[in-house]
């Protein structure tokens, strides 16, 4: 059975009705726009934002198995558009991989999703985690907020979309740099102000399940 739940990004919060994945959705787009766009984390990310090309499905798979059926299906219904229609898919996990080292271990599964559709070199997935903790850093490290979302949450994204916003931003290799420093001013309380973490509890017990 399918278990996702689409919703367009480009839709106001306002109208949606407070079910748990609109409510996923919601939190999604704050953190979007506040964090990603907001402190300009990501360069690329406006332009299709307000085009309306940022597509955001919640899947609500109780199963690793289901979940992996999920990213299939994103992978192909994002494949399936044009890029002027749907440029970039994210998948927020809601009742899988709450635990940042199993989030680490899916996304064996996401490049094998890849694979499987024959999409590597057209598709890249980057990853977003409420815990997300880069190498060699501490679990509390500023850095670490770059990549660290409301939601476990894959983010499919066209490798001719990234060549074209590189192509317009030559300096592409500093932004991770800039990012640094940007957290680092902002600081933890900073961050905590800006008021991007989740609506819904997280139940951190849940991510053994499998199919």
């Amino acid at each position: 059975m399918k278990s996702q739940t689409t919703v367009s990004m480009s839709l106001e919060a306002s109208s949606l009705k407070a079910t748990p994945e609109n409510l996923m959705v919601q939190d999604t787009l704050r953190w979007l726009e506040k964090a990603v766009i907001g402190l300009n984390l990501c360069p690329f990310a406006k332009s299709v934002y307000v085009k309306g090309q940022v597509h955001c499905t919640v899947s609500s798979a109780v199963t690793l198995e289901a979940l992996r059926d999920d990213l299939l299906q994103a992978l192909k219904d994002l494949v399936a558009l044009d890029a002027s229609v749907r440029d970039t898919t994210l998948l927020v996990v809601q009742n899988l991989l709450q635990d940042f080292y199993d989030y680490n271990d899916f996304l064996n599964v996401a490049d094998d999703c890849l694979l499987a559709l024959d999409l590597e070199g057209e598709i890249q997935i980057a990853s977003f985690h409420p815990h997300y903790q880069f190498a060699g850093t501490e679990e509390n490290d500023i850095t670490n907020f770059t990549n660290r979302s409301p939601y476990p949450t894959l983010h499919l994204i066209r490798e001719a979309s990234i060549d074209r916003a590189v192509a317009v931003f030559p300096e592409a290799e500093a932004i991770f740099e800039v990012n640094m420093v940007t957290l680092n001013q902002l600081g933890l309380a900073g961050w905590k102000a800006l008021e991007v973490g989740p609506t819904l509890p997280q139940n951190e017990s849940d991510e053994k399940k499998s199919s």
